[in-house]
């Protein structure tokens, strides 16, 4: 097994909460796993979250794309305060992590978010390398967005940790040989990160 250089974390669901999903869709019924699906796959969140559309564009685009009930500029809204913050233990997980390990965030997300999220600071200071899919106008699950992290890093794939709490992004990592693991929020994400021997407590 090759020696872990790095550790790559996804950002909402794994250290950041997210709000439930009455937030964004209000009353709409639409089940959870068939939101997830139609948000993953949406062109329009791809282009958000690619840096390829302005938020008004994304709010009405969306709210057309899954037939909601309200505007284009309420969903920008509710969007907005998604982000909860910070899951209580996220930074004591990463302090725990053993010296000699680079810590990074790999997020499908956008400036809105990054910018202003709740506990924007304290999610920042984190890190030691961010890899953004705004930034970099490349997004999960695509191979590319993996191999740019791997030749920016400048190390094995094998030798990199990643987190997602989204099976279809672990399964792009693995893809190109990447160590990726399921994590819903910081108990699983611990767990994923003991069994591998790299946190020091």
């Amino acid at each position: 097994m090759a020696t872990t250089s790095a550790v790559i974390f996804d950002m909402g669901g794994v250290l950041v909460e997210l709000g439930p999903l009455t937030e964004i869709l209000g009353d709409d019924p639409m089940p959870a796993d068939t939101f997830w699906q139609r948000w993953l796959a949406s062109p329009t969140v791809r282009s958000f979250e690619m840096g390829q559309c302005s938020v008004e564009d994304f709010g009405n685009r969306l709210v057309a794309e899954l037939e909601l009930s309200f505007t284009g500029p309420e969903l920008v809204e509710r969007f907005a305060q998604w982000p909860k913050g910070l899951f209580g233990g996220a930074e004591q997980l990463v302090a725990d992590i053993i010296d000699g390990i680079e810590i990074g965030v790999l997020s499908n997300t956008n400036a809105l978010h990054w910018s202003s999220q709740r506990d924007h600071e304290r999610v920042r200071a984190l890190f030691d390398r961010t890899f953004l899919s705004y930034e970099l106008g490349l997004a999960k699950p695509d191979r590319d967005i993996f191999d740019r992290i791997v030749a920016e890093l400048d190390v094995a794939p094998e030798s990199v940790v990643f987190l997602d709490d989204n099976q279809i992004n672990v399964d792009g990592a693995l893809a190109v040989g990447i160590d990726a693991a399921l994590a819903k929020g910081v108990d699983q994400a611990r767990a994923a990160l003991s069994a591998r021997g790299l946190l020091s407590i």
